[in-house]
């Protein structure tokens, strides 16, 4: 069963992966609505998207050294690889997506191995 989630995207993708926890974020509808939302990165790059971490319950993030305020915490953002991408071609085509307004502005963080994005409900971009 896919509760509600894109056909690319499963919930379990969501959960923390500390291995410890529960693991389930605490607030499905706005994992569900991350998951649309990223439903719309993978449809225009067109290749399989890995989410490395989502949510994170508040031990798993201190120790990975998220931020207090991290919105994996909230289960609203995901770490993200496109299969056969660069994270900077991943990056650009989710601006692509947010100039255009298909996607919420959110929080845009660009790394060396993957692309941090989330639906926060402001604009925040970054490098890591």
């Amino acid at each position: 069963m896919n509760d509600g989630y894109p056909r690319n995207f499963r919930p379990n993708e969501f959960y923390c992966k500390c291995g410890t926890c529960l693991g389930a974020p605490p607030n499905k509808a706005v994992t569900r609505h991350l998951a649309w939302v990223l439903q719309q990165i993978r449809d225009l790059v067109n290749v399989p998207i890995k989410i490395t971490s989502a949510y994170r319950c508040e031990e798993h993030n201190k120790n990975v050294g998220g931020s207090t305020h991290s919105q994996h915490k909230l289960g609203s953002a995901a770490d993200l690889q496109a299969k056969g991408m660069k994270p900077q071609q991943l990056h650009a085509a989710i601006l692509d997506l947010v100039s255009s307004k298909r996607i919420p502005e959110g929080g845009l963080g660009l790394y060396n191995t993957f692309v941090h994005y989330d639906i926060r409900p402001k604009k925040a971009r970054w490098n890591g």
